[in-house]
């Protein structure tokens, strides 16, 4: 009995692969598609056949994958890339495709033959879309402070490194803010712990609806918040930050009401300080907006300062 298939039989097993399997010669034209069996995430594309990834892919997404094919031709090696496709990439979709991205992992290998005249490449294409969603979720979850729904610690250290490599080399400020409650434990204290969660989540409401989509907000702790203002110098900061304070007090007093309010004295200060070329560390520029944070407190609270360096 032979060990080996014959060529019907060799068709067969591709045709019955789960993945599409393409033929894609240099020029971009589909020599053949097999398998794309599992029909939950593929619908038979036999019709490809024939066609260029042209007649088929707009412009841009069809160019790249003819460059993804010229490399693998180049190099004869595996490719393996990662990309997505949208209704919006197809030809004739328009508003009939899905709207949502749809990630796929390309494997590109050169073949040793000719195709109708030209080098040919095999191309494995693979719906790695529920692995995507899974590892956006889990990175959501490992940047994000569970309760308000803010940026956690790491996510505000990552986006501080990114300012400071602006900083230092095209010269483009930054501001950080660093604000808390005033006498948050007496929330906690005498109203409950779910009162002070309360107020937590609704600085985070506040800070959502009332900075710019370009702020990055952070919870770093018990009722510390932290606002990264990019693009910001110390002037700019000011009003902004002002503003923030005076409207989550305003917020704070209309959820717990009038007499409660008064009880617990719902105020906020806070303190902000320029990012400086020399700053090696996040801690350097939080120390300083902790610095004017504490005069905020000791001038009496319910206030926002800038630091202002006691050199010279």
């Amino acid at each position: 009995m032979s060990s080996f298939l014959s060529l019907d039989e060799a068709r067969l097993v591709l045709s019955a692969m789960p993945d599409p399997v393409f033929i894609l010669t240099r020029s971009g034209r589909y020599g053949a598609v097999y398998g794309g069996t599992d029909e939950r995430y593929y619908h038979d594309g036999s019709s490809l056949v024939g066609m260029r990834i042209s007649d088929v892919i707009k412009e841009g997404k069809a160019q790249w994958f003819l460059e993804q094919i010229e490399a693998a031709l180049g190099d004869r090696r595996l490719h393996i890339n990662e990309y997505t496709l949208s209704g919006s990439d197809v030809k004739g979709l328009n508003d009939a495709g899905p709207s949502e991205l749809i990630w796929f992992e390309g494997r590109v290998q050169a073949l040793t033959f000719l195709v109708d005249g030209e080098e040919a490449v095999l191309w494995v294409a693979s719906n790695i879309t529920a692995r995507k969603e899974l590892e956006s979720r889990l990175r959501a979850l490992s940047e994000t402070d569970p309760l308000t729904g803010l940026f956690n610690r790491r996510r505000l250290l990552h986006a501080l490194e990114v300012q400071r490599h602006h900083l230092t080399r095209y010269g483009r400020p930054a501001v950080v803010l660093i604000f808390d409650i005033d006498h948050f434990k007496r929330i906690n204290d005498e109203l409950g712990h779910q009162a002070g969660d309360d107020a937590l989540i609704k600085v985070a409401d506040v800070c959502r609806s009332t900075l710019r989509v370009t702020d990055v907000v952070a919870r770093i702790g018990g009722d510390e918040f932290v606002v990264l203002m990019p693009e910001t110098s110390m002037v700019q900061a000011e009003p902004i930050a002002h503003r923030l304070r005076q409207t989550l007090v305003e917020q704070l007093h209309k959820m717990l009401g009038p007499r409660l309010a008064s009880v617990v004295d719902a105020t906020v200060s806070g303190g902000f300080s320029e990012l400086q070329a020399d700053d090696l560390r996040a801690e350097d520029v939080f120390a300083r907006a902790d610095a004017a944070l504490y005069e905020a407190k000791r001038g009496g609270r319910n206030r926002v300062l800038p630091y202002v360096s006691s050199r010279g």
